[in-house]
């Protein structure tokens, strides 16, 4: 719990204890998630991580040359919260957990980025830019969805890092 500048400890005491029920249900949650998720050995995500910084930037090159695009630099990185970003410079940084997706979800995010370099929004115009370019990218979303808990939270390892 974060407490106000202005907050006082007393009251801050006294909500907690208000919120008991739901604090417990969610430490109840997070080791039930952290005991179902499988240890990943730290060997098996460093060699994930370097096919990543291998494969990944060229896939998108690739996409961007199909495309017509050009990127100013790509980075592979380890996102917590974004499958990829793109900036107005035109530098793309993509999940290295992209690398072990299926194609044609690593391509959605890939274009998905792409067309940011035509339009920096997530309006109509740019989902139709999307849509034009891989047009099965509500499928990809749909299994982005449906997986990404798993790929965020659940790559534990057996490193104290």
């Amino acid at each position: 719990m974060t407490l106000p500048r202005w907050g006082s400890l007393r009251e801050a005491r006294a909500f907690a204890g208000e919120q008991q029920p739901w604090i417990e249900r969610q430490r109840q949650r997070l080791e039930e998630q952290r005991t179902a998720t499988p240890v990943v050995p730290q060997a098996v995500l460093r060699e994930a991580w370097a096919r990543a910084k291998r494969e990944l930037p060229p896939r998108l090159l690739g996409l961007a040359a199909d495309l017509g695009l050009s990127v100013s630099r790509v980075s592979v990185r380890n996102q917590k919260w974004r499958w990829g970003s793109c900036s107005r410079s035109g530098h793309i940084c993509l999940n290295w957990r992209l690398v072990d997706m299926p194609d044609w979800v690593r391509d959605y995010v890939m274009v998905h980025e792409l067309m940011h370099l035509r339009r920096m929004d997530h309006s109509r115009r740019f989902w139709k830019l999307v849509a034009a370019a891989c047009p099965d990218y509500e499928r990809a979303r749909a299994w982005l969805r449906a997986n990404s808990p798993s790929a965020w939270g659940g790559l534990r390892t057996n490193s104290t890092c």
